[in-house]
């Protein structure tokens, strides 16, 4: 099998990585060439255009930073869709909007092929081990296709129904996500202003019912000062608002989500569109005059898990 892979980012670098760690048979395809060279150097062959890249491959995937920018990839100028024939898969792990991946598959089915939306979670440094998780809306034997790829590239892979349904589901969890962000942030602002110690308080966090994994992940990077989570404000903005729309699709009336919204917009405001996510926490910085920082904290996220063969998660009474 032949993998394309198209977006070497923080993510898409290090899953592209994970495929050639793997022996797997791999081309690659940047805008940036030289984003793309150690990956050549290490054994990857380069597509000059996607369209090329979806000739060459029995596989394509894409892992883009916006909806705009794989549509472009798919049908612009010697795209994706040009390249496609009957047999082909088109995996989709960018986190994207249900609507637009269902079109997009489409378009893929009409060639032939078969389309797949395959977001992951877990954060760079799970990527980076093939440890990450991933999900996959698609038809069930399709997901049995890519089942022997998807736990290469990460330990638990959930099937989560038809096409749509993987996008749906993620950018849940990234709402989730961010709402834990923004609460750690607040405990630990608060903790500092009652006079805790922020190690103690962190690993308080850490072993009781409050815990989550963002915490256990990203307070460290607060903590440190680093705050690079390798994710910024602007993705998680168009994450939690493809959340929000969802929830307005199917007339839910959310009380917390356009107050995430409106605190993140204030964050892009007052630090930049690209700052870090986790640089959040200086609202309440700024707002107290304190400053959360403790020692002993690593300044970049590491995986100390083995990196392991994956295996699909079966929900229950599936």
């Amino acid at each position: 099998m032949k993998v394309g892979f198209i977006g070497l980012g923080n993510v898409g670098g290090k899953l592209a990585g994970s495929l050639i760690r793997n022996g797997i048979d791999t081309v690659v395809r940047d805008l940036d060439r030289d984003a793309a060279q150690k990956f050549i150097d290490r054994g990857a062959g380069w597509a000059g255009s996607p369209k090329q890249m979806a000739e060459m491959c029995d596989v394509i995937i894409t892992c883009l930073p916006s909806p705009a920018a794989c549509a472009d990839v798919m049908e612009g100028t010697d795209g994706i869709l040009d390249g496609l024939s009957p047999g082909k898969i088109w995996m989709e792990m960018s986190t994207t909007d249900e609507a637009e991946v269902k079109r997009l598959g489409a378009k893929v089915i009409a060639k032939g092929a078969e389309p797949v939306d395959c977001p992951v979670s877990g954060g760079c440094h799970r990527a980076d081990t093939g440890n990450i998780s991933i999900f996959a809306g698609c038809e069930r034997d399709t997901f049995e296709k890519i089942l022997p790829l998807t736990t290469v590239l990460g330990r638990r892979v959930l099937h989560t129904g038809p096409l749509g349904s993987a996008s749906t589901l993620k950018v849940m969890t990234n709402y989730l996500a961010t709402a834990n962000l923004l609460t750690c942030c607040e405990a630990l602002v608060t903790m500092k202003a009652a006079g805790m110690d922020l190690a103690t308080t962190y690993e308080a966090m850490k072993i009781s019912s409050g815990t989550s994994f963002v915490h256990e992940t990203e307070s460290q990077l607060i903590l440190n000062g680093s705050r690079d989570v390798k994710f910024t404000i602007d993705l998680v903005l168009k994450d939690i608002g493809l959340f929000q729309t969802i929830a307005e699709r199917n007339n839910v009336p959310l009380e917390i989500s356009p107050m995430i919204i409106d605190i993140m917009k204030d964050g892009q405001n007052r630090y930049g569109q690209r700052a870090n996510s986790d640089d959040i926490i200086r609202r309440l910085e700024d707002a107290t005059g304190l400053s959360v920082l403790a020692d002993g904290f690593p300044d970049d996220l590491v995986d100390d898990e083995p990196e392991e063969k994956g295996y699909e998660v079966v929900p229950p009474g599936r």
